[in-house]
Protein backbone atom coordinates (compact mmCIF):
# COMPACT_ATOMS: atom_id res chain seq x y z
CA UNK A 1 0.00 0.00 0.00
CA UNK A 2 1.33 3.43 -1.40
CA UNK A 3 0.31 6.63 1.14
CA UNK A 4 0.88 9.55 -0.84
CA UNK A 5 0.77 13.67 0.36
CA UNK A 6 -1.87 15.45 -2.39
CA UNK A 7 -2.76 18.77 -3.29
CA UNK A 8 -5.65 19.80 -5.20
CA UNK A 9 -4.95 23.21 -7.19
CA UNK A 10 -6.65 25.33 -4.54
CA UNK A 11 -4.03 24.09 -2.33
CA UNK A 12 -5.59 21.44 -0.16
CA UNK A 13 -3.71 18.94 0.99
CA UNK A 14 -4.51 15.44 1.80
CA UNK A 15 -3.24 12.02 1.86
CA UNK A 16 -4.18 9.34 -1.06
CA UNK A 17 -4.12 5.26 -0.64
CA UNK A 18 -3.16 3.62 -3.21
CA UNK A 19 -1.95 -0.34 -4.21
CA UNK A 20 1.29 0.77 -6.25
CA UNK A 21 2.52 4.26 -7.94
CA UNK A 22 1.07 2.48 -11.23
CA UNK A 23 -2.58 2.68 -9.67
CA UNK A 24 -2.06 6.37 -8.72
CA UNK A 25 -0.90 6.74 -12.39
CA UNK A 26 -3.64 5.06 -13.45
CA UNK A 27 -6.34 6.90 -11.68
CA UNK A 28 -4.89 10.11 -12.52
CA UNK A 29 -4.90 9.08 -16.06
CA UNK A 30 -8.93 8.56 -16.05
CA UNK A 31 -9.25 11.45 -13.89
CA UNK A 32 -10.94 9.83 -10.95
CA UNK A 33 -8.95 11.74 -7.66
CA UNK A 34 -10.23 15.08 -6.50
CA UNK A 35 -10.14 17.06 -4.02
CA UNK A 36 -12.53 15.97 -1.02
CA UNK A 37 -12.70 19.67 0.28
CA UNK A 38 -13.45 21.36 -3.22
CA UNK A 39 -13.94 18.84 -5.57
CA UNK A 40 -11.22 19.62 -8.06
CA UNK A 41 -9.80 17.24 -10.20
CA UNK A 42 -6.32 19.34 -10.72
CA UNK A 43 -4.52 17.22 -7.99
CA UNK A 44 -1.12 16.21 -8.28
CA UNK A 45 1.57 14.11 -5.65
CA UNK A 46 3.50 16.11 -3.43
CA UNK A 47 7.15 14.78 -2.97
CA UNK A 48 7.77 12.85 -0.04
CA UNK A 49 10.78 11.49 1.86
CA UNK A 50 10.93 7.87 1.83
CA UNK A 51 10.92 6.01 5.65
CA UNK A 52 13.24 3.13 6.06
CA UNK A 53 13.59 1.16 9.07
CA UNK A 54 17.21 0.18 10.08
CA UNK A 55 16.22 -1.92 13.27
CA UNK A 56 14.89 -1.16 16.58
CA UNK A 57 17.92 1.41 17.64
CA UNK A 58 16.30 4.42 18.76
CA UNK A 59 16.95 7.31 16.84
CA UNK A 60 19.05 10.41 17.55
CA UNK A 61 16.14 12.78 16.50
CA UNK A 62 14.01 11.60 19.31
CA UNK A 63 14.63 13.96 22.75
CA UNK A 64 15.46 11.75 25.48
CA UNK A 65 13.17 12.33 28.56
CA UNK A 66 15.74 15.24 30.24
CA UNK A 67 16.50 17.00 27.12
CA UNK A 68 13.25 18.66 24.93
CA UNK A 69 13.35 18.37 21.45
CA UNK A 70 14.77 21.91 19.92
CA UNK A 71 14.20 21.34 16.22
CA UNK A 72 12.74 24.91 15.90
CA UNK A 73 16.10 27.05 17.60
CA UNK A 74 17.65 26.68 14.62
CA UNK A 75 15.48 29.00 12.11
CA UNK A 76 14.18 31.06 14.52
CA UNK A 77 10.85 29.01 15.32
CA UNK A 78 9.89 29.06 12.02
CA UNK A 79 9.90 25.10 12.07
CA UNK A 80 7.40 25.09 14.76
CA UNK A 81 5.41 27.87 13.52
CA UNK A 82 4.54 25.86 10.32
CA UNK A 83 4.17 22.96 11.69
CA UNK A 84 0.99 24.41 14.08
CA UNK A 85 0.18 25.76 10.15
CA UNK A 86 -0.38 22.92 9.32
CA UNK A 87 -1.50 21.09 11.63
CA UNK A 88 -4.31 23.76 12.14
CA UNK A 89 -4.94 23.22 8.66
CA UNK A 90 -5.43 19.96 8.48
CA UNK A 91 -8.08 20.34 11.71
CA UNK A 92 -9.66 22.68 9.98
CA UNK A 93 -10.14 20.24 6.82
CA UNK A 94 -11.38 17.35 9.12
CA UNK A 95 -13.52 19.26 10.75
CA UNK A 96 -15.23 20.52 7.62
CA UNK A 97 -15.73 17.24 6.19
CA UNK A 98 -17.01 16.19 9.65
CA UNK A 99 -19.65 18.75 9.24
CA UNK A 100 -20.44 17.98 5.55
CA UNK A 101 -20.75 14.51 6.70
CA UNK A 102 -23.76 15.41 9.11
CA UNK A 103 -25.23 17.69 6.34
CA UNK A 104 -25.22 14.64 4.17
CA UNK A 105 -26.78 12.63 6.67
CA UNK A 106 -29.18 14.93 8.47
CA UNK A 107 -30.65 16.26 4.86
CA UNK A 108 -32.14 14.53 2.03
CA UNK A 109 -30.61 15.28 -1.30
CA UNK A 110 -33.31 16.65 -3.67
CA UNK A 111 -31.15 17.34 -6.32
CA UNK A 112 -32.34 19.56 -9.22
CA UNK A 113 -35.37 20.34 -7.61
CA UNK A 114 -33.87 22.14 -4.68
CA UNK A 115 -35.65 25.62 -5.01
CA UNK A 116 -39.00 23.69 -6.25
CA UNK A 117 -38.97 21.43 -2.96
CA UNK A 118 -37.90 24.73 -1.03
CA UNK A 119 -41.14 26.38 -1.60
CA UNK A 120 -43.40 23.59 -1.34
CA UNK A 121 -41.71 23.27 2.22
CA UNK A 122 -42.28 26.72 3.11
CA UNK A 123 -45.87 26.87 2.06
CA UNK A 124 -46.92 23.74 3.84
CA UNK A 125 -47.71 21.92 0.55
CA UNK A 126 -44.67 19.23 1.72
CA UNK A 127 -43.48 18.08 4.92
CA UNK A 128 -40.86 20.06 6.77
CA UNK A 129 -37.58 18.41 6.56
CA UNK A 130 -33.95 19.32 6.14
CA UNK A 131 -33.38 19.34 2.13
CA UNK A 132 -29.60 19.89 -0.33
CA UNK A 133 -29.79 20.38 -3.51
CA UNK A 134 -29.03 22.47 -6.22
CA UNK A 135 -30.03 25.44 -7.87
CA UNK A 136 -28.77 28.84 -9.72
CA UNK A 137 -27.66 32.02 -7.42
CA UNK A 138 -30.22 34.05 -9.08
CA UNK A 139 -33.29 31.45 -8.07
CA UNK A 140 -31.26 30.83 -4.90
CA UNK A 141 -31.93 35.06 -4.11
CA UNK A 142 -35.44 34.55 -5.02
CA UNK A 143 -35.99 31.95 -2.50
CA UNK A 144 -34.53 34.14 0.09
CA UNK A 145 -36.87 37.18 -1.50
CA UNK A 146 -39.97 35.12 -0.55
CA UNK A 147 -38.74 34.38 3.10
CA UNK A 148 -37.01 31.07 2.25
CA UNK A 149 -33.81 30.82 3.84
CA UNK A 150 -30.78 28.87 1.59
CA UNK A 151 -26.96 28.81 2.39
CA UNK A 152 -24.98 27.43 -0.49
CA UNK A 153 -22.42 24.87 0.57
CA UNK A 154 -19.94 22.83 -1.43
CA UNK A 155 -20.60 19.35 -0.49
CA UNK A 156 -17.88 17.07 -2.21
CA UNK A 157 -18.73 13.83 -4.24
CA UNK A 158 -18.99 10.87 -2.18
CA UNK A 159 -19.77 12.05 0.57
CA UNK A 160 -22.09 10.51 1.94
CA UNK A 161 -19.71 7.30 2.47
CA UNK A 162 -16.29 6.46 3.47
CA UNK A 163 -13.91 8.65 2.62
CA UNK A 164 -10.31 6.72 1.76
Amino acid sequence: MKVFNLRCGAHHSFEGWFASEEDYANQTERGLLECPLCGDKAVHKLPSAPRINLGAKPSAAIAGPSEPARADVQDGNATAVEAAGADSLRALQAAYLQFARHVAQQTEDVGERFAEEARKIHYGESEERGIRGKTSPKEAEALMEEGISVMPLFLPEGIEGPLQ
